[in-house]
């Protein structure tokens, strides 16, 4: 496995990361533990050493999980967490006070079991603290040495900009997909000049990508793609025109529609670090093949005209929720 470098701290990870959240939280039933902890195994094997979780997940069983996963692998893996999301009442509500994000490190570095977490991610953009007090916030806790680096997740570029000029971020993460495609309008361009490290999650679209998702398709009752407008099932079948263009692609490859997501993803920009989630080892191994896969500009370039003339329906977040209503700020 390649790797590559996030940020202009030096932090190296893998080419691909494994997004640990679908184990525990947001994707139905969480996973038999012993079965999660081997496939995480199985990804440092095959040469990942980059782990994404977040104490919301669960809450706080996700970041058992590979707190205990990774235990052995104290200096060989990076560890990815979040703050900044707390369960109240069963909802969640955004909460990125000074003395929160105090309390919820002390939680994660336990439930990790390290010492430092190795970066550190505001979850959701908090409208009620502003942004410089959080950067100094982190900024004593890389002081303190209870974090390395650091970075926000689905946060808009003036924020981004505030919290760079207070403390250098490392990475930003939020969705990027053939499927979704607005972070190159300002987002990559801005991370590009500031050299920040860009994280894409649902890189497969939430698993549209694969071509295993069709208008027929069910979800588990606490999967929470049913509340997702871009999974109704007259949205599945009229975005099928974009997973015939990737399984065409795919042919010419020799390869699957899922690797060609990932390869295409990765062709972007040489410090794009995509972090798929699985629970099943053969897609595991079928995604990290991805890395393997070479586009050439010209198809590059062919793709992404195909990928212009295609209108995605069903919006990623349901109009007004909370969900939609905390990105980009």
């Amino acid at each position: 496995m390649q790797k590559r470098q996030l940020g202009k701290g030096g932090l190296e990870v893998s080419a691909i990361g494994l997004g640990c959240m679908g184990m525990s939280h947001g994707y139905g039933p969480a996973s038999n533990k012993k079965v999660a902890i081997s496939l995480i195994h199985a990804a440092i094997d095959r040469g990942v050493n980059f782990f994404d979780t977040a104490e919301v997940y669960g809450p706080y069983v996700n970041e058992e999980l590979v707190g205990e996963a990774l235990a052995p692998f104290k200096g060989e893996v990076v560890i990815a967490t979040k703050f900044g999301i707390k369960e109240v009442n069963g909802k969640q509500a955004l909460d990125s006070k000074p003395e929160t994000i105090r309390q919820s490190v002390e939680g994660s570095l336990k439930r990790l079991k390290v010492e430092a977490i190795d970066l550190y991610y505001q979850h959701r953009v908090d409208p009620n603290v502003p942004i410089e007090e959080v950067a100094g916030v982190v900024q004593d806790l890389i002081k303190e040495g209870k974090v390395k680096y650091w970075g926000l997740s689905e946060a808009g570029v003036q924020t981004i900009r505030c919290a760079h000029a207070v403390q250098p971020l490392t990475a930003i993460q939020s969705e990027y997909s053939m499927m979704w495609r607005n972070p190159e309008e300002e987002l990559l361009p801005a991370l590009e000049e500031l050299g920040i490290g860009f994280v894409p999650f649902s890189p497969l679209g939430k698993g549209f990508l694969t071509a295993k998702i069709d208008k027929n398709a069910t979800f588990a009752s606490s999967d929470f793609r049913n509340i997702v407008p871009r999974f109704k099932p007259e949205n599945l079948e009229a975005n099928q025109v974009l997973v015939e263009l990737i399984k065409k692609v795919a042919v010419g490859k020799n390869a699957t529609p899922a690797q060609i997501s990932l390869a295409w993803v990765l062709a972007q920009k040489p410090w794009i670090v995509p972090i798929p989630g699985t629970r099943k080892m053969e897609r595991l191994q079928e995604n990290l093949g991805a890395a393997d896969i070479k586009l050439t500009l010209d198809e590059i370039n062919d793709l992404n005209e195909a990928l212009s003339k295609i209108e995605i329906k069903g919006d990623r977040y349901p109009a007004g929720s909370e969900y939609a209503n905390r990105t980009g700020k």
